[in-house]
């Protein structure tokens, strides 16, 4: 008699990707403003790209220095190719230019990635930075292609409009991105459950064992890195859709740096760490840029801290505590959370302060000595500024470094008591 079994339904799986995309469509009706639209149509397109980054580095284990030759080759395939449509000298839907983009980035990473993985390691990252440095250097040698320092510009409101979509308005374009994001975003999680995305993940981790049982480890590196260039490739098209204009900046070795920065601040080693990276990614970049002329400094400030508190990321952070909630821990320490942020701002305001008049004094010193900083009337010049700056950031300081040791104690008998009640669940 034959039976049958029925899987049943991942419900969170569902919510999840229902709430994804439900966030996609309604982010632009929620945020009205030019600005705000302008940002969810870059998050969109830093989100592809940091996630076809983890491919690499979470995924692979393989640190890249030069991503951005391939999100930048696709833009200026897909600009080319926006024009050769407004000439006339093609039918390609403008809907589809960023799988010109993709395609492009696929070409370009089955020609360089074939070098590129032949090595791992340090190598591979050395090859991959001496390719970006060579590709940057060609932006600026090549002006027939890559416009010299002009860069490409487009009008992305060509060709035939269809049912009324011309992609002029901002609205237009960014659902256009959403829509690409969210099917990228599923293939690259797809990407994840496949065989090769398995075996990519065992390369990453022990690649002796998988080389011992008759994988090729060279050829596996070789496909996730084609298939990372394809995903990279369709971000840079999107982002030339949405902003008309392609310079050599996007295949920088900065743009390549910012992939790198942003996907381990939000979490290589969680499929959704790069989409939180992606998010921040662009923040930093149009929202903290305005702020302040030390946003770099910032930034790098910011990733330092991470490195040594918090290694896995933001998205490691989130997985560890939603562990602690689940078994209820999480209400023992919220006090030590609250603390450890009260310190770190206290020492963040201070630095910040003392580098806001570093700044002054360098860059707007014509205006005089005088400044404000988070609303505080500050001398840039003077020695009581200088002082209190200092006293607050060393005070936060050593609070941080008193409440982490605290907050140490505390997490690790929460450890202790998890894996009891785990053991305790097993044998009941």
């Amino acid at each position: 008699m034959t039976h049958y079994t029925f899987k049943p339904y991942n419900v969170g799986r569902w919510l999840i990707w229902g709430s994804f995309a439900v966030v996609l469509f309604f982010a632009p009706l929620v945020f009205t403003s030019n600005l705000a639209g302008t940002m969810l149509a870059q998050m969109g397109i830093a989100i592809i790209a940091c996630l076809s980054y983890n491919m690499l580095l979470g995924q692979g284990g393989m640190l890249s220095f030069g991503h951005a030759v391939y999100t930048g080759l696709g833009s200026f395939m897909a600009i080319h190719a926006l024009n050769a449509v407004s000439a006339g000298h093609s039918s390609i839907p403008v809907s589809l230019l960023p799988l010109v983009g993709g395609l492009a980035g696929m070409g370009f990473a089955v020609l360089l990635g074939f070098v590129t993985t032949k090595k791992s390691g340090t190598p591979f990252a050395m090859i991959t930075l001496g390719i970006a440095e060579l590709v940057f250097a060609m932006s600026l040698m090549f002006s027939e292609f890559f416009g010299g320092e002009a860069g490409i510009s487009g009008n992305r409101v060509a060709g035939q409009s269809v049912w009324g979509i011309s992609f002029g308005p901002q609205i237009q374009i960014y659902y256009l991105i959403a829509i690409y994001t969210f099917i990228c975003v599923a293939l690259m999680y797809a990407f994840t459950q496949t065989p090769l995305g398995r075996i990519l993940n065992a390369v990453r981790d022990n690649p002796e064992r998988v080389e011992f049982i008759g994988y090729n480890t060279q050829r596996v590196r070789y496909f996730a890195f084609i298939i990372a260039g394809f995903f990279a490739g369709i971000s840079g098209g999107l982002g030339a859709l949405n902003f008309e204009i392609v310079t050599a900046e996007v295949v920088g070795t900065g743009r390549s740096g910012g992939y790198l920065l942003f996907t381990f601040l939000g979490g290589a080693t969680f499929f959704f760490g790069p989409i939180i990276g992606g998010i921040l990614m662009v923040l930093a970049f149009v929202l903290l840029s305005e702020f302040t002329k030390a946003w770099f400094l910032y930034l790098g400030l910011l990733f330092l801290f991470m490195v040594m508190y918090a290694p896995g990321g933001i998205a490691s952070l989130i997985m560890m505590n939603l562990r602690v909630a689940a078994f209820g821990k999480l209400k023992q320490i919220w006090v030590s959370y609250l603390g450890l942020l009260v310190t770190a701002l206290m020492a963040l305001i201070g630095a910040g302060a003392m580098i806001e008049m570093v700044y002054h004094l360098q860059l707007n010193s014509a205006f005089g000595e005088q400044l404000k900083f988070m609303g505080v009337p500050l001398n840039a010049k003077g020695t009581d500024s200088w002082f209190g700056a200092f006293f607050i950031m060393l005070t936060g300081i050593g609070l941080f470094e008193a409440t982490r040791r605290h907050f140490l104690v505390e997490w690790e008998v929460i450890q202790i008591d998890i894996e009891k009640e785990i053991k305790r669940r097993e044998t009941a």
